[in-house]
């Protein structure tokens, strides 16, 4: 009955085999391992068949042919112990050299096994009409068998946190099916089914972890894992960077703004200062831009839709990029065409990142002439076809380059353009916003004699008069708030210094202390107005000093977050966290007297 199990076995295998080696596999150790695991298991299954055929046809079972047969047989289950013993090192084992000097080891065993199994004798003996080997051959196949298959029950044991469960299912098969052999031929000795059992778990290998698809699967959600983990770490690490950077600019920003306001400064100082100022700013744009491509790659960018008047927002971009051409002989021209809604909807940040680059490209490649900055639209039941053009007189790009324009970290012309700042990040950015928000962006250019970059954007109409407001009333900045006391906290000594000069002009009663656990034993002894809270700090940060603080019910006192962490969806964040506002370093002087005037009122 035997040779039934053993020949449909076989017929499993070698379907199995052929399907193993018509796939593309990945070369792996554990995967060659299986690799000569099925194939031992096809010879092994194919001698037990042929020594089964033997003994039913009547084969003198003392004969040389036979004895021979079956001590290959005997072999082969050893063998197989010996490789599944290793197979269990291979997916438990990370350390490759360790591995290598094994393998030499299982190589000198198998010669010496081998050797003894087929020089020792066996002899076969009739019992109760069943034939039963016995002989050293015999005695030395129990042990190593027995020996390799212990081991590999301790090793997955050993290592089971290392191996995953399913790489544990065969280990556990494997000591099943065993015991179940043994209470099987207890009872029906001439059942002989050890090789079909093992046949039966290289099977079970086969559709649970060493499938070439599966396997391929497997490498690729692990190679995905770790793209994402490493994404993670950079976006991480970026994090951190933008804060380390931040930090120091805010002083270096600041102390440079109150020396173009200090009326005994020379004007040799100020213009120093103007120019610190300056590139302080073109090395922020650098910091943002990594930070921007980082988080395109890693999909975090959020469409965030909201009202704006689009007359005003561009008309602030061209007023911003004046600046830049500076002492230039080019004339900047701004057109907007009449029938632009007064309001629109849509990301208005990301518009303004995309204007800007375009804008400010143009601003760095352009010596003389003109730059046109035009605005048409296309205005259709409730939605708005944006039509933004930036022309401009400047060095321009061959034709075989524009292909690399909107490439990452790509510098048209290197050797033409090393005086002008930037990473090569710009246009990729500027095209990948574009793209996110549905629009499109499009460049003609010829060299030397200039570029047009257009960008089409599909935008809401919510209003299509233009609000009188925006036209009529120009926003004071308040500076008078006497009697008004303000806590700014940060554990940067330098940073509290900038803050208070920056602050001096609102005749605040200004205190400052270096750490949370300070602020909050300032705040139980003094009711203040305003508190400026740093984040990161040592010991207790700025959020658990706000949680902290709002422990007592009657605190009402708004706390404004301000910190060197500027990355997207930060400011969402720090106000869900109880913050009553956002501020970032390099502090913005705007943005500041925003803030006091919302919680403090015109004076």
């Amino acid at each position: 009955m035997g040779i039934y199990f053993s020949i449909s076995a076989l017929a499993v295998i070698v379907i199995i085999l052929t399907d193993f080696f018509s796939k593309e596999r990945i070369k792996t150790l554990e995967t060659d391992t299986y690799k000569y695991l099925i194939i031992t298991t096809l010879i092994g299954t194919c001698f037990d068949v042929i020594s089964s055929i033997l003994y039913l046809n009547g084969c003198d079972y003392n004969n040389f042919f036979y004895i021979f047969i079956c001590k290959i047989v005997f072999f082969y289950l050893v063998v197989w112990g010996m490789i599944f013993s290793f197979y269990i090192r291979a997916i438990s084992v990370n350390n490759k050299n360790k591995l290598e000097k094994t393998k030499k080891i299982y190589y000198i065993s198998f010669f010496v096994i081998g050797l003894l199994i087929f020089i020792s004798p066996i002899k076969y003996s009739l019992v109760n009409n069943i034939i039963v080997p016995n002989g050293l051959s015999v005695i030395f196949t129990y042990f190593f068998a027995i020996f390799f298959l212990m081991s590999s029950i301790y090793l997955a044991i050993k290592n089971r946190k290392v191996i995953q469960k399913k790489k544990l299912r065969p280990i556990y098969i494997l000591v099943v099916a065993l015991i179940f052999n043994t209470i099987i031929q207890a009872f029906l000795p001439e059942l002989y089914l050890i090789n079909y059992l093992l046949a039966m778990i290289v099977i079970i290998m086969y559709f649970t972890i060493e499938n070439p698809d599966v396997k391929m699967i497997k490498e690729l959600n692990m190679a995905r894992d770790q793209a994402d983990k490493a994404n993670r770490a950079k976006t991480e690490f970026l994090s951190n960077m933008s804060h380390e950077i931040r930090t120091p600019l805010n002083a270096i920003v600041g102390f440079s703004e109150c020396l173009m306001d200090n009326e005994n400064a020379s004007q040799t100082v100020k213009d120093y200062a103007k120019d610190i100022v300056e590139a302080s700013q073109n090395l922020l744009e650098i910091v943002n831009g990594i930070l921007d491509i980082s988080k395109i790659e890693a999909n975090k960018i959020e469409i965030i839709e909201k009202e704006y008047n689009p007359r005003e927002v561009l008309e602030s971009l061209g007023k911003l990029i004046m600046p830049r051409i500076k002492e230039k002989p080019i004339e900047f021209k701004m057109y907007f065409s009449e029938d632009l809604p007064g309001i629109l909807k849509g990301d208005v940040s990301k518009l303004k990142q995309i204007v800007l680059n375009i804008l400010t490209n143009a601003a760095k490649y352009t010596d003389k002439g003109e730059i046109i900055f035009h605005t048409t639209c296309v205005n259709e039941n409730n939605r708005c076809l944006l039509y933004i053009s930036v022309k401009d007189t400047g060095r321009g790009i061959k034709t075989k380059n524009i292909e690399n324009l909107f490439k990452k970290f790509e510098r048209i012309d290197e050797d033409r353009n090393t005086t002008i700042e930037g990473t090569g990040l710009g246009l990729a950015i500027t095209k990948s916003l574009t793209e996110m928000m549905g629009g499109k962006i499009t460049v003609y250019s010829k060299y030397q004699v200039g570029s047009i970059f257009r960008v089409y954007l599909n935008q809401e109409i919510i209003q299509m008069e233009v609000p009188k407001e925006e036209t009529t009333i120009k926003k004071e900045i308040a500076r008078s708030y006497p009697g008004k006391k303000v806590l700014i906290v940060d554990d940067s000594a330098i940073n509290l210094k900038v803050a208070t000069h920056l602050m001096k002009d609102y005749n605040f009663t200004i205190d400052t202390c270096l750490s949370g656990i300070e602020a909050i034993e300032k705040v139980k002894k003094t009711k203040y107005d305003i508190i400026f809270m740093d984040i990161m700090m040592p010991k207790k940060n700025g959020v658990e000093t706000l949680n902290e603080l709002k422990e007592d019910k009657k605190f009402n006192t708004p706390v404004i977050a301000l910190t060197a962490d500027a990355i997207e969806g930060t400011e969402e964040k720090y106000l869900n966290a109880g913050f009553d506002s956002y501020l970032s370093k390099p502090i913005d002087r705007e943005m500041l007297d925003k803030i006091v005037q919302k919680y403090l009122g015109r004076d």
